[in-house]
């Protein structure tokens, strides 16, 4: 009668009745679905204090995995804090340590020792380069950083080297991927090292062979608590999966709706056939949002709706004051309005005093962060980038923006000693060192001192004739600026140095964002009259204050924002090919459109009191105009939760010249920045006299000859016969 009586513990008062069922429920396999902003941190730290509180388990016999170090400091103090004192002994934290902590116990059974080294990503790639050269492989033709990102694709998988069957085999290198994988783990062995995906991997290799050791995992491991499980890859998976064997008292929490990260190897499918996997499941909806206002949830649920990969819920609001504003929806004429428009909003949200802090502009690629950096900076407005840089301040921006300044000021050592050897030009420390003291002997320029080492003999072979290449390179490119405009250049020069090539040829994740960074670069300098005039800025805006301890909006993409909250949110570039992206279509089809359906449902659900979703009739690309397309996401948001603004009508995504806008009248249109012409009226410069057709034999300076494959107005598709494919400005061609 007494256990009846007793009071509730403090601890569990404070939960709602989803939440508190989930805590509570202790026994069997449960799958807890948290929906944005329903207190799932909450029930994951009461859930492990519950366990401990009430002696179901000693503190060593629950394993709580997370995904971040950060969640897991979180969670340990959030327990702390529940129990009344510090949390001891805990098996907490990210799936790597955990492993890692578990893989020093059993080395041995993997031909490693207890004290072996984890590798980092540099000391990875220096390793797999050895391997690769003493296998005899072309690194120019086959980068290491390919085959790094399938070896890790591989590892993802729970792949082995004895493991990876032809279905799962690659033709890289002329089918030799799995030989070189297989010789990169001996050698990792010979070192007795690890790399990051070892510690996975290896584990999953002793739970699967060694019955004797997963029975010692499941004596000690009463239960287990998993979260963002939505989040997990394959092997990650496997190895829950066996562990959950023993009691089978596993708890995942997680969203299906909030599954963003495919690309680097969550599987959503690991959430959705949870069921199957543990029958007799219990699952658990927390659908009480206590962070945003009705019509942001009416908005977010109504468009995640359309999704059929999903398990299913809809969000209701906790909060006491529930009403709100409507979501804005907000059409504009181009994207230098869009920029404006935001400004405006959060100049004016500032003037009401709203905080910085509590203000979000989330975009979809990075690319997009330029234009509200731009204007930002403009209206002297403070902003920090999460998860990234500044959008002047990313590597590949910096390379560019050396190439330019060497363009224009030959003399600028810097950016040469920069750029000289990227892409890689084989020179080395000796050709670098020669090339200074001949500067510095001389008193002249470093690409002076280079023209001279190369004329002098100083260098032989592929340095000398790559470092040659670049120079003429150079003097071709500076003749061109005044025939072809700055910004033509500056594409080709990127192109044509090779610069392009090396991204191109990056398998990393980053590498097709950095290619979109490129681009929008190119479209930058399309604003400025004169190349100098876009340097000058640029150097300006390098050297802003960051007003680094103050208060500060935030600007990021939409995979960064995840976890984040704000009372406004801004969600620019909702057109199609852009928002869902093309690339996210082209590659996973229906399956991509429903990720990038739920990077929407991320983004409206990280405000509290304002989403403002805008769209852009028109995007420049190069000094052109591109119509876009509204994305199909807007037709799909509830019309009784929205509110439309703007009347810009879109037309079907075509490329437009900017007089033909202006001249077809019905639009309200700013008069069009002045702009040099050669820069973007890329039709005003010189032409053949006929034009080249396919078919017609061609030369180029760098590239040799080659066959046209296609033409598209002044770019040209050409088949090198020394040289892989690539399209170049019809003005760089000679026919042959």
């Amino acid at each position: 009668m007494s256990d009846i009586l007793s009071p509730i513990p403090d601890y569990l008062s404070r939960l709602n009745a989803e939440q508190r069922e989930a805590v509570e429920t202790l026994d069997g396999p449960l799958l807890v679905l948290a929906g944005a902003g329903t207190g799932k941190t909450r029930v994951l730290t009461t859930r492990f204090a519950h366990l401990l509180m009430t002696g179901r388990a000693f503190p060593g016999q629950v394993l709580s995995v997370t995904f971040t170090n950060k969640a897991a400091r979180e969670m340990r103090e959030r327990v702390s804090a529940i129990l009344g004192r510090p949390a001891e002994g805990l098996w907490l934290g990210t799936f790597h340590a955990l492993c890692a902590r578990m893989l020093r116990r059993h080395a041995d059974l993997v031909g490693l020792t207890s004290g072996f080294t984890i590798l980092d990503t540099d000391d990875q790639m220096r390793l797999l380069k050895q391997v690769m050269d003493a296998g005899g492989i072309d690194l120019k033709r086959w980068p290491a950083q390919g085959l790094m990102a399938q070896v890790q694709r591989w590892k993802d998988r729970g792949i082995a080297p004895d493991r990876v069957t032809p279905a799962e085999d690659t033709d890289y290198a002329g089918g030799r991927a799995r030989a070189l994988y297989a010789a990169y783990q001996s050698r990792l062995r010979d070192l007795n090292c690890a790399d990051f995906g070892d510690l996975m991997l290896h584990m999953v290799e002793i739970l699967r062979g060694h019955p004797e050791v997963l029975a010692d995992w499941h004596r000690r491991f009463r239960y287990i608590l998993v979260d963002e499980y939505q989040d997990t890859n394959l092997v990650q998976y496997m190895w829950l999966r066996l562990l959950a064997q023993g009691h089978r008292n596993i708890c995942c929490v997680g969203d299906d709706d909030q599954s963003i990260y495919s690309w680097r190897g969550a599987e959503i499918e690991n959430i959705l056939r949870f069921e199957k996997d543990f029958p007799n499941a219990r699952v658990v909806r927390l659908e009480s949002n206590y962070r945003s206002t009705k019509p942001i949830l009416g908005a977010a649920s109504g468009l995640i709706a359309r999704n059929t990969g999903r398990l299913g819920k809809t969000l209701r609001t906790g909060r006491n004051d529930a009403e709100g504003d409507k979501v804005r929806v907000v059409s504009l004429w181009d994207s230098e309005e869009e920029a404006r428009m935001v400004g405006e909003r959060i100049e004016a949200a500032q003037r009401s005093g709203h905080p910085l802090a509590e203000i979000a502009i989330l975009v979809r690629a990075g690319f997009q962060t330029r234009a509200f950096e731009e204007r930002l900076i403009t209206l002297g407005v403070p902003y920090r980038v999460v998860g990234g840089l500044k959008f002047y301040e990313r590597a590949e921006i910096r390379d560019a923006m050396a190439y330019l300044r060497v363009l224009a000021q030959p003399a600028d050592d810097l950016a040469f000693e920069r750029i000289v050897n990227t892409p890689k030009r084989g020179l080395g420390d000796t050709a670098m060192r020669r090339m200074h003291e001949i500067a510095r002997e001389e008193r002249i320029p470093l690409a002076m001192a280079a023209a001279k080492l190369v004329q002098g003999g100083g260098m032989t072979g592929k340095a000398r004739a790559a470092l040659t290449e670049l120079l003429h390179g150079f003097a071709r490119w500076r003749e061109g600026l005044a025939r072809e405009g700055h910004v033509v250049v500056a594409a080709t020069l990127l192109d044509e140095s090779g610069y392009t090539d090396m991204w191109k040829q990056d398998k990393s994740p980053e590498a097709p964002g950095r290619l979109d960074n490129l681009k929008e670069f190119i479209r930058a300098l399309g604003e400025f009259e004169t190349l100098a005039g876009f340097l000058e800025h640029v150097a300006l805006v390098m050297e802003t204050d960051e007003n680094a301890n103050g208060d500060r909006l935030s600007l990021m993409t939409l995979h960064a924002a995840k976890g984040l909250e704000f009372d406004m949110v801004f969600l620019p570039g909702w057109e199609e090919g852009l928002f869902p992206h093309a690339r996210a279509l082209e590659e996973g089809g229906e399956k991509g459109l429903e990720e990038e359906r739920r990077l929407a449902y991320v983004g409206i659900t990280r405000a509290r009191r304002q989403a403002i979703i805008s769209s852009a009739a028109n995007r420049r690309i190069y000094g052109n105009w591109s119509s876009s397309i509204p994305s199909r996401f807007l037709d799909e948001l509830p019309a009784e939760h929205i509110q439309r603004e703007g009347s810009t009508g879109m037309a079907r995504n075509r490329v437009v010249d900017m007089p033909s806008v202006f001249a077809a009248g019905g639009l309200t249109a700013r008069k069009p920045r002045t702009i040099e012409a050669g820069a973007w009226e890329v039709q005003a410069r010189p032409a053949h006299a006929e034009p080249l057709q396919v078919g017609d034999r061609v030369f180029h300076k760098k590239f040799g000859y080659g066959h046209v494959t296609a033409v598209d107005d002044n770019k040209v598709d050409v088949n090198f016969e020394k040289s892989d494919p690539k399209r170049v400005m019809d003005s760089f061609l000679e026919r042959a």
